[in-house]
Parts: C-alpha cells; sequence; structure tokens
C-alpha cells in the first residue's frame, strides 16, 4: 500500500474496516459520523503509509490510533458552539453526597472549589473552565478567546497554579477550624 498499490489498498481496508468503524463508532455514537470518520482514517493511512514504520508498533495500532484522532477532531468539529465560561462556573455542582465519580468531594469542597475559580481573574477563569469543563485544547481555547496559542496556555497554567494556591489555602483553614 505504501507503494501506491490500489490492490494491496483493498485488501488493506477489508482487513481492517470492522475494527475501524467499530472505534469510530465507539468514539461518536453516531453511525452516520462513524462511516465519516472511517473513510478518512482509511484516507489518512493511505496518504501516511510511506511514514510507516514497523519498530514503532503493528499496522493495526498504528491505523485505529489514526481512527482515534479523526474520531475526536470530528467530534469537536460537531461541538455546539461553545458556552459562556461564566456560565458554567454556576454548573459547578453542589451535593450533600458528594459529586458523582468523585466520592471525596463534599458540598463544602464544591463549594470552595467554586469560590475559588470565581475568585480568579476573568481571562484566567475563563480559560480555565474552557479547558477544564468544556474539554477545549489550548489551541481551541486561543480560537474561542481570539488570542494567541501562547498567551491561552499561560493564563491555563496561570489559573491551576492559582487555583492549587487558593484551594491549599482553604484546606489549611479547614483543618485549622477542625482542630479548633
Amino acid at each position: 500500500m505504501a507503494a501506491g498499490d490500489r490492490d494491496a489498498a483493498v485488501v488493506f481496508v477489508r482487513r481492517f474496516q470492522r475494527r475501524v468503524y467499530g472505534l469510530a463508532l465507539a468514539v461518536t455514537s453516531d453511525a452516520t459520523l462513524a462511516d465519516d470518520v472511517s473513510q478518512e482514517a482509511f484516507l489518512r493511512a493511505w496518504r501516511a503509509a510511506p511514514t510507516f514504520d514497523a519498530r514503532r508498533g503493528s499496522v493495526g495500532t498504528w491505523l485505529l490510533t489514526i481512527t482515534r484522532n479523526v474520531a475526536v477532531d470530528a467530534l469537536r468539529l460537531r461541538r455546539a458552539a461553545p458556552a459562556d465560561p461564566d456560565t458554567l462556573v454556576n454548573l459547578l455542582p453542589i451535593s450533600t453526597l458528594g459529586v458523582p465519580g468523585e466520592p471525596g468531594l463534599t458540598r463544602r469542597d464544591v463549594e470552595h472549589i467554586r469560590a475559588a475559580v470565581v475568585a480568579l481573574p476573568e481571562v484566567q477563569r475563563r480559560a480555565i473552565v474552557l479547558a477544564v469543563i468544556s474539554g477545549f485544547t489550548a489551541s481551541e481555547v486561543a480560537l474561542a478567546e481570539h488570542i494567541p496559542l501562547g498567551t491561552a496556555k499561560t493564563r491555563i497554567r496561570d489559573a491551576m497554579q492559582r487555583l492549587r494556591t487558593e484551594l491549599a489555602t482553604i484546606d489549611e483553614r479547614s483543618s485549622n477550624e477542625e482542630m479548633s
């Protein structure tokens, strides 16, 4: 296939089509999109075939990595218009039983986290909410906020550092209150 042999490409597609489609469907949960993702994955594999290095992994792993990347890219493109980060802060869960999947978080912990996020400067708050809650990459944050990539990365990093410091301070206060 790397040499441009169309017959080899047909054999390659037939050999891997079920696995590629299955992964695409698992990632996207949409049969139509999975078809498109599968087609794009095979097209990318065809184009990148000359660069395949068997020492780095099997051809199946290589192809499924391409498929996963294409599927994730397709989902990002289909994502609805991003919500306002300030609105998302208000959606942080509060529960007396803790946050599902995070058994160690209590209502008080979530309130502390919300307060720490709200205390961030607006540009950092928007960047961290887009990155953490919306799952945006730094590149996507840069696009959404109309800022350079380096600025987006700096805002995310600075916000994380401020949150760590603030949450450590809150933890210390909570520990002191419990001892009193």
